[in-house]
């Protein structure tokens, strides 16, 4: 998809509307339409990039940066007992709009409308299983 298809992109141009939250040259913040839960806010760079694995290191910082200041917006209008970060990123882990984006999804107790709902396998890994892992994925980093 290019950008010009892409629908945040025509989100933070003005072509379509949006309940926005926040804006300045780099971010655009806006009310997710789904509100899993009241206050649910997207964050995204106004640089079209995909997902997080074709970021560039300025445009994530940008974006990150101002995380806890929207974060920080929610908090104080609703006071949720606590706020998830989600990021998807590709198909597979349920990313529908391949425009890098944030979820910033306050909570406010059981039922509230949103279940992570992941199953844990600590048990199948030894700690020589995490140290080798863990040396794989240090030696992927490119500096």
């Amino acid at each position: 998809m290019s950008h010009e298809d892409c629908i945040f992109c025509k989100i933070i141009n003005g072509e379509l509307p949006s309940a926005k939250v926040y804006e300045d040259e780099k971010v655009y913040a806006f009310l997710d339409i789904s509100q899993v839960t009241k206050g649910h806010t997207l964050i995204v760079p106004k640089t079209h990039t995909k997902n997080i694995y074709e970021t560039p290191a300025d445009v994530a910082g940008a974006l990150f940066e101002r995380v806890p200041k929207v974060a920080n917006a929610i908090k104080a209008a609703y006071n949720p007992l606590g706020l998830n970060l989600i990021n998807n990123n590709e198909a597979a882990a349920e990313q529908s709009v391949f425009h890098l984006h944030i979820h910033l999804i306050p909570r406010y107790g059981e039922g509230d409308g949103y279940t992570p709902n992941w199953v844990t396998h600590s048990e199948e890994y030894s700690s020589e299983d995490l140290g080798r892992i863990a040396g794989e994925i240090s030696g992927a980093i490119k500096e």
